[in-house]
């Protein structure tokens, strides 16, 4: 007797019809290795978890924007870059520590590259993750203003896990934008000087250099982590 037929509407009643993808190939399994219920079953639970995170990743992926597949294990190294600093940081734990990274250096020695890379672990990671520019942002919540959607907008970059911001300060931050950037850097790091709070105990990458972490460690009790990348000068 073939059970398909009144498996799969009560498997989709429970939201589990994905276990319809694997489940002839899974009992054909179970028959030739003469498996207990409960290893069955654990099998079909493993394919259905493992479906399910997969799903959740690339939604992550997708809402992350990134440029492209900018990974690290894509990234030329070349002599001025600490590789043991980077890889430390590939760990995530930086976010866990919620602690900034800052990534300076100049055009064209792979600043963007390294940030969309640790987007991308901390994507696999399981953490949210957007990658935007310092226009774009700004842009985007200003806009959100006229669509009464500001709020909205603020608290879901505020409450990302990693927000990184691409170019930051190659262009002059003016009202209103400048307030917003403040806001949402104390909003992320609680009430403090904007620019402060962004180099207070901060890692710094510099790619045609050294790469250091900041010897002061971050107050207590901080709100958000922000990764981003800046070209200081």
């Amino acid at each position: 007797m073939n059970p398909m037929p009144e498996l799969a509407p009560m498997l989709k009643r429970l939201r589990l019809s994905g276990i319809l993808e694997t489940l002839p190939a899974r009992n054909q399994e179970a028959i030739d290795n003469k498996l207990a219920y409960s290893e069955f079953l654990a099998l079909l639970v493993q394919d259905e978890v493992a479906r399910r995170e997969h799903k959740k990743f690339n939604l992550r992926l997708r809402r992350a924007g990134f440029r492209g597949e900018k990974t690290l294990e894509g990234f030329d190294f070349n002599p001025s870059i600490n590789q043991a600093s980077i890889k430390d940081l590939a760990t995530c734990a930086f976010i866990k520590e919620k602690v900034a990274v800052l990534i300076a250096g100049p055009c064209g020695t792979g600043k963007s590259h390294i940030a969309q890379a640790l987007g991308h672990l901390a994507v696999r990671a399981g953490y949210d993750t957007l990658f935007t520019t310092q226009t774009k942002l700004l842009g985007q919540l200003h806009a959100a203003r006229a669509t009464d959607t500001f709020q909205r907008r603020f608290h879901n970059v505020v409450n990302t896990p990693l927000l990184i911001i691409d170019d930051f300060g190659l262009k002059p931050l003016t009202p209103p934008y400048d307030e917003d950037f403040h806001d949402l850097i104390s909003e992320r790091y609680e009430r403090a000087a904007t620019l402060d709070r962004l180099r207070h105990g901060a890692y710094r990458v510099i790619l045609d250099g050294e790469s250091f972490r900041a010897p002061k460690p971050l107050p207590q009790s901080p709100k958000k982590h922000l990764g981003k990348e800046a070209q200081e000068h």
